[in-house]
């Protein structure tokens, strides 16, 4: 039986995710940033999470991606130890591996082997621009404690194989921030997919940007997208339908 502060739901067909009640909690972020991060790498054989929280999209790669070795690495207590969790409950500790510290100091530690992909869902809040949660958990998930998309772009730019792939989510209001700090990490951005929570939404959500290394990104403009999760009667859309199944989930799960 599951202490009282924690539900199990349904991350993939066959993956759970333990998740406090009241604390920081999947969302569709997640779900999106993931179902691109394993479209834009299909074959990738070594993937990385920054900041990688519960471990959802962590365990979203690993379950579609069943043949590569994954690593997360997450700096909030409460989160790492779920995380940690959700990779022994799922019973993939040989291939995924979660290890407690800041992101922004992964390449000086070398700990990792060149990744084929790296994914992150950083918080969009900088400091000062908000008042933090109380709990720690929830205040690390929404506000800039330890560096925004520029310090993912940059550490996931040291640890990134020649040919791999960097997907992260962004606030989609500020667009300049990914550009700035993708040319300062040595990336150039390949993709943008504005996800917007309905259809007659003006703004999105989030953006999730795709991006690769200077000396390998193909010729061409930045190619450009949205997804819609919410048709005009408030039921999941078409995309929001699509990212499920991609995962093997069905209206059926909960």
């Amino acid at each position: 039986m599951l202490p009282d502060d924690l539900t199990s739901d349904a991350l993939t067909a066959d993956f759970r995710l333990l998740q406090r009640r009241r604390g920081h909690r999947f969302s569709v972020d997640d779900l999106a940033t993931a179902w691109i991060a394993a479209r834009a790498r299909p074959e990738a054989s070594t993937t990385l999470d920054l900041g990688c929280g519960i471990g959802s999209v962590l365990l979203m790669i690993a379950w579609r991606l069943p043949a590569a070795r994954c690593f997360g690495i997450e700096a909030q207590e409460i989160s790492f130890g779920l995380a940690q969790r959700n990779v022994a409950e799922n019973g993939v500790g040989d291939r995924v591996t979660v290890a407690h510290g800041d992101l922004r100091e992964v390449a000086r530690a070398e700990a990792y082997p060149p990744c084929d992909l790296v994914t992150g869902t950083p918080p969009y809040l900088p400091l000062g621009t908000a008042l933090p949660s109380p709990d720690p958990q929830r205040a690390a998930a929404r506000i800039e404690l330890r560096g925004g998309v520029e310090d993912y772009l940059l550490a996931a730019s040291r640890v990134l194989a020649p040919d791999g792939r960097v997907v992260v989510c962004a606030d989609g209001r500020f667009p300049d921030r990914v550009r700035r700090g993708a040319a300062a990490a040595g990336l150039a951005p390949l993709q943008r997919i504005d996800v917007f929570p309905r259809v007659d939404a003006r703004d999105p959500l989030f953006a999730v940007w795709t991006c690769a290394p200077l000396a390998a990104a193909p010729a061409g403009p930045l190619e450009e997208g949205r997804v819609i999760m919410r048709d005009e009667r408030g039921e999941r859309s078409a995309d929001a339908l699509s990212m499920r199944r991609f995962f093997g989930l069905g209206l059926d799960l909960v």
